[in-house]
């Protein structure tokens, strides 16, 4: 009697009821196999339970060990058969159009891999033909795709057919001949049914030369379907089924990323040649890369993997943008600065930064800035509009660099007690102006300064003469606040603060005399933002607020000491030092003798006062209040001292000439001239001359114009002293040449000393770095004070190199 009998005998039989098998077989009757058992000292569990009955035989049944049961001949045929019928069933499955249907149901074929793995002991058998039946499977397969009708994008179809039926069959085997994997498989150490069918699959498939060609083909046409219709092929969804796939068999980069990437740095090399050509102008240009560029980041999220982005979109933008950087910031910058399109330049900025170009963006925009600036500067029919169009170009610019060339930096500090919860705060990502754009702006400036050298200073010191004679005009303290620093910050940019610092302080000297300022609160605070902020060589001007003082305090003192119908209480003098106040006497005038005695009068009441101290009188800056009477009645005239004097002389004349004016006032020949043409050929014209005409020539004659109108009372005439006059700007540029090349002299003598001998090199760097507070030299300048001090014999130069000076004590 064999085990299989023994084991399936009626439960009413106890024949075996303290029978327990070396090795569970769960329960389940199961015939012999070829091998013996293990002997029990050889196999753990059942040398530990061997080790338990020793110490108590009462306890548990008794173990019974078969060696060497003898193979039924009947079991070894029945074996065969459930092979071959294992076999026909795993190549019925592996066939995509089977004509014979299965010997055994699904449940037949698990069991048939079970008697034949578990107890015949044929896991080789059935591994073996289950190889062999797989690979004329895939041999199959692949001659079915080789020779597929289907061509180009179509082919894809039978392909991914092919790949959905091969894993699903393989999947049904994998479950059917689970024990395959689970016993032989495991103590072989081979590959698993599924492992192994890929492993076959993509050797056999995806190693064809012909399925590669056409798997590349059919890639690269529907790349190219969509890259040229701009719209999504309908078979978009197979591709993306084929990536699946792809990923099953680990060929994801080899078939689709690689080739993909290929495809994706041929189109855009040709794409961006393409463009350049078509497009009518840069702008253009960049918007079509970045459709194209969002085009792609679209597709490659749709269809890619997401480790396949990144590259695909850096592919496109290199290939699209590829030595075409510097062309395209040359043409596209200027023309978005001009529109004034700052959504265009933002865009430039992203596709720039794609590809590193921050650089040479931030170049085209400082060639862009710095070209404008010198046009701006070199424009002398529009100097009275230069920092007015600074300030314009600069807002602009700073409003670029603050909306257009930011990057956006994501926060990744993020509270750990949130870290791992839903609830975690969302951290906003900061946008911050790249400050490469910011230094070009700084050089753009800079450098469009020197188109014209002093010039910008002098117009920029002159702007705020204006801005504080005018004051606020109905704006706010903050407004005000605002524009001033606007106007200041273009200070930074000038090489020559002694040219502003010059002009500021005779601005601020006539403002304050002539009491043109809007608010002396408002003066002091620029004051001191210029030496704080600006400049710390800039004097305060606190002398001058304490000069003015003082004068005041002195001119009641003299009113009181008149009597009180003296023509002098009329009379307002402001005593100023010399050392504080940037004047020069200017030629004198003759005064009517009624003005010169009140005069005398105040010289008297001063040397009396302060012994030792000589009185000097600028009548430049003087102002008079005259009434003139007029056929429409009565006005009182404001005007200058000078131009008071002329029309004095009309009470003793109706008409008078030229010449016979001059000789009278004995005024300087040019300032005579731009007075009288003032009063007879300004739009206030209280004088009239003969022939009439804009300038004033020597035989003109000039009288009275009892004619004269105007709305208001009061009638203020072209105060020339409120706006300084060419041949002013003149003198002073020519006074601040002069005290440059004491600067100079001074620098180059005093580095000399402490030095003793130097190069000329070195000599020259040093001397712009000494006086680079107050202005930047040019080198001809230094090489002039140098052959200057030559020739007075402060330095002389060596007798065997001429480039080495010497100090001469």
């Amino acid at each position: 009697m064999d085990v299989i009998t023994l084991l399936t005998f009626p439960k009413t039989s106890r024949a075996f009821s303290t029978f327990q098998t070396a090795v569970a077989d769960n329960g389940s009757a199961s015939p012999p196999t070829k091998k013996a058992r293990l002997d029990p000292a050889s196999d753990t569990a059942s040398a530990y339970r061997s080790r338990q009955n020793d110490h108590d035989e009462s306890r548990g049944p008794r173990s019974i060990r078969i060696v060497g049961e003898p193979i039924n001949p009947v079991s070894e045929r029945r074996f065969d058969v459930t092979s071959n019928q294992l076999r026909a069933c795993i190549r019925i499955l592996l066939t995509t159009d089977p004509q014979d249907k299965l010997p055994l149901t699904y449940e037949g074929i698990y069991t048939a891999c079970q008697s034949l793995v578990d107890i015949a002991d044929r896991g080789e058998d059935v591994y073996q033909k289950f190889k062999m039946e797989l690979d004329q499977c895939v041999g199959r397969l692949a001659r079915l795709l080789a020779e597929s009708e289907e061509e180009h994008t179509k082919w894809i179809i039978p392909f991914v057919g092919v790949c959905a039926w091969f894993e699903k069959q393989v999947g049904l085997l994998q479950s059917l001949l689970a024990h395959l994997d689970q016993k032989y498989v495991i103590l072989k150490n081979v590959e698993h049914v599924r492992q192994l069918a890929n492993e076959m699959f993509t050797a056999r498939i995806f190693a064809n030369t012909e399925i590669q060609k056409r798997l590349n083909t059919a890639v690269e046409d529907w790349l190219n379907y969509e890259r040229q219709n701009r719209v999504v092929h309908e078979l978009r969804p197979r591709f993306q089924e084929l990536i699946n796939h792809l990923y099953i068999y680990g060929q994801y980069v080899p078939i689709m990323e690689r080739p993909y990437l290929e495809f994706t740095e041929a189109y855009y090399i040709a794409e961006s040649q393409r463009l350049y050509e078509t497009c009518g102008h840069a702008r253009e240009f960049a918007k079509e890369c970045k459709r194209r560029i969002q085009e792609e980041e679209q597709r490659s999220r749709e269809v890619l993997s997401p480790a396949s982005w990144n590259f695909i979109k850096e592919m496109t933008e290199k290939q699209l943008l590829n030595g075409r950087l510097k062309w395209l910031a040359a043409n596209a910058v200027p023309a978005c600065m001009d529109d004034k399109a700052l959504d265009e330049l933002a865009d430039l900025y992203d596709l720039f930064s794609r590809t590193s170009g921050q650089k040479v963006l931030a170049n085209a925009f400082k060639e862009y800035v710095q070209s404008n600036v010198k046009a701006i500067v070199k424009d002398e029919a529009r100097d009275d509009e230069m920092v007015d169009r600074l300030l314009e170009c600069k807002a602009f610019a700073e409003s670029a660099i603050s909306t257009a060339f930011v990057d956006v930096i994501h926060n990744p500090i993020v509270d750990e007690s949130h870290a791992s919860t839903s609830n975690a705060p969302q951290v906003p990502s900061v946008k911050r102006a790249n400050k490469e754009f910011s230094y070009a702006m700084f050089d753009a400036f800079h450098h469009g300064f020197k188109a014209r050298r002093k010039k910008p200073a002098e117009m920029i010191a002159k702007y705020l003469d204006k801005a504080m004679r005018r004051g606020q005009k109905g704006a706010s303290d903050e407004e005000f606040d605002r524009a001033l620093d606007a106007a200041l910050s273009l200070y930074r940019f000038t090489d020559d603060k002694d040219v502003f610092r010059t002009f500021y302080r005779r601005g601020l000297a006539k403002r304050l005399l002539l009491q043109r300022s809007a608010s002396d609160d408002f003066e002091k605070a620029v004051l001191k933002k210029l030496k704080e902020q600006f400049d710390p060589e800039f004097e305060t001007g606190d002398d001058m607020f304490k000069d003015l003082a003082l004068s005041k305090d002195m001119l009641i003192e003299f009113h009181e000491k008149l009597p009180e119908d003296s023509p002098a209480h009329k009379l307002s003098v402001t005593v100023l030092q010399q050392s504080v106040w940037p004047f020069t006497t200017s030629a004198t005038v003759d005064l009517p003798v009624s003005m010169q005695d009140q005069l005398n009068r105040f010289n008297v009441f001063y040397k009396n006062k302060h012994q030792g101290r000589k009185l000097e009188w600028d009548h430049n800056l003087g102002t008079a209040n005259l009434k003139a009477q007029f056929k429409a009645g009565p006005k009182d005239l404001s005007v200058s001292l000078y131009q008071a004097v002329i029309l004095l002389l009309f009470n003793d004349a109706d008409e008078i000439a030229f010449a016979d004016i001059q000789t009278l006032v004995r005024m300087e020949n040019a300032q005579l001239r731009r007075t009288l043409q003032s009063l007879a050929c300004g739009k206030k014209r209280v004088l009239k001359k003969r022939p009439a005409g804009p300038d004033v020539d020597d035989k003109d004659v000039f009288y009275y114009n009892a004619d004269f109108t105007d709305p208001r009372p009061r009638v203020h005439i072209n105060s020339i002293q409120v706006k300084e006059t060419p041949e002013e700007a003149k003198r002073t540029q020519s006074a601040i040449e002069g005290d440059r090349k004491h600067i100079l002299d001074a620098a180059i003598v005093r580095i000399m000393k402490a030095k003793k001998q130097l190069r000329y090199e070195q000599l020259k760097n040093d001397t712009i770095d000494a006086v680079k507070k107050h202005f930047v030299p040019e080198v001809s300048s230094i090489k002039q004070r140098i052959q200057s001090l030559l020739e007075q014999e402060y330095v002389r130069r060596d007798d065997d190199d001429m480039n080495l000076y010497i100090y001469v004590a």
